[in-house]
């Protein structure tokens, strides 16, 4: 009778890796948002802001590419200059992209309440704390200020240039686990609020956690949610679950302040001998 036997990870959780836009800073993700339609607007092509939000989590320049291939919006570039637009143009608006995203990044790096609490319980724990973006190395260098301000200073950061190829794609996550000097892969979570955040997460091998309130699905700051009324509010959240259940991830929360009792869920799965 031949056997086969599996080597298993049976430790704990060694390390938080956390998204920034909508995550931990800039509650509704709305720096990158604004920006996308301004430099759509400067093409004299409007675009809507689900729109601008659809491709939410990837590289800048990918974002903007993706954009412009939306049926509607290829469309209405049409009317305006005659043909779809190409990768000249993404170029460009690329190019316009960078300084406008610049001027504004600090207007919405505000800490989302509850990751202060929540970075410092993830401390106490032991883990450490790595960060992905699908901001460029000059963003980030600026943002990392404003955050440290703040109280808040990841001990890796590693963004959407620094890599070959930006989310879905689980480089960022590797390299961050190579920063830390952390592996396996499973002794990993990966936290954030767009449908590429969890999937760079599971391709990388990792846990995940989806938040579903706080960041691009709902698309929305503190104060608008709090004026919704209750069932506006559960119908938008509802929606904003189902999409993050539905990319695979093992979890979702309505923001960072929920995922410290869910790492002990995961370390109680891994002592169980799970893995993502």
């Amino acid at each position: 009778m031949d056997f086969v036997f599996r080597r298993s990870y049976r430790g704990r959780l060694q390390a938080v890796i956390l998204d920034w836009a909508g995550t931990t800073m800039d509650y509704g993700c709305y720096a990158p948002a604004v920006v996308f339609v301004e430099v759509f607007q400067r093409q004299q092509v409007s675009i809507t802001m689900p729109e601008a939000r659809l491709p939410m989590g990837a590289h800048k320049k990918v974002h903007i590419r993706k954009i412009s291939q939306i049926p509607a919006v290829a469309e209405r570039w049409a009317e305006v200059h005659g043909q779809p637009p190409d990768e000249s143009d993404v170029v460009q608006m690329f190019e316009q992209f960078i300084p406008l995203q610049m001027a504004c990044l600090a207007d919405y790096a505000d800490l989302i309440p509850g990751t202060l609490e929540a970075v410092d319980s993830f401390r106490q724990g032991g883990l450490k704390i790595g960060s992905t973006t699908g901001y460029l190395p000059d963003m980030m260098a600026l943002l990392k200020k404003e955050a440290t301000g703040r109280g808040y200073t990841p001990d890796a950061s590693v963004c959407a240039g620094d890599v070959p190829e930006g989310r879905p794609e689980p480089w960022m996550c590797l390299e961050n686990a190579k920063r830390l000097g952390i592996y396996p892969m499973e002794s990993i979570v990966k936290v954030g609020d767009t449908l590429p955040d969890i999937e760079e997460g599971l391709n990388a091998g990792m846990w995940t956690i989806g938040l579903a309130k706080t960041g691009n699905e709902i698309g929305l700051n503190e104060a608008e949610i709090e004026a919704l009324d209750a069932e506006d509010l559960q119908r938008r959240l509802d929606l904003a679950y189902n999409r993050m259940w539905q990319t695979g991830t093992h979890y979702v929360v309505d923001g960072i302040w929920d995922v410290p009792p869910i790492l002990d869920q995961i370390n109680a799965r891994l002592a169980d001998g799970e893995r993502p």
